[in-house]
């Protein structure tokens, strides 16, 4: 291997290191979205761009998000073809989630952009993982 070549990396390894990066970038879209002072005020009025904060909202938010979080474990664990689908299928979601539910602050368009690019990629690569490289991983 030349120093510019990358080692190869298992399959179930870079999907679940690839989930925890969009995790980390949609804790921290909420953490600077947090420092605006209209946000904070609008959160203690109950209130998220226009949505009213109920428990039936956090709970439905608690929901979404927690797809992306349970795919950081079903990566590693599920078998090949369900796998595959659930990689998919979640970050089809998520990529829908990020851009439907965000808003339009320059932070959150910026890492909403990262999260999107990241999700696409979990969506290819698990379209392109075939059954033999399951055998290798």
């Amino acid at each position: 291997m030349t120093a510019l070549a990358l080692p190869r990396v298992d399959m179930r390894a870079k999907l679940s290191t690839l989930w925890i990066f969009v995790l980390i970038n949609m804790i921290f879209a909420d953490i600077f979205g947090f420092m605006l002072a209209d946000t904070l005020r609008n959160i203690m009025a109950s209130n998220a761009d226009g949505i009213t904060i109920t428990p039936e909202f956090l709970l439905i938010a608690a929901v979404m998000t927690e797809v992306s979080m349970v795919m950081v474990i079903a990566s590693r664990l599920l078998p090949y073809r369900l796998n595959r689908w659930a990689n998919i299928l979640g970050g089809i979601f998520t990529i829908v989630y990020v851009v439907g539910l965000g808003s339009l602050t320059p932070h959150y368009i910026f890492i909403a952009s990262i999260e999107v690019i990241c999700s696409a990629w979990i969506v290819w690569l698990a379209w392109q993982w075939r059954e033999t490289e399951r055998q290798a991983s």
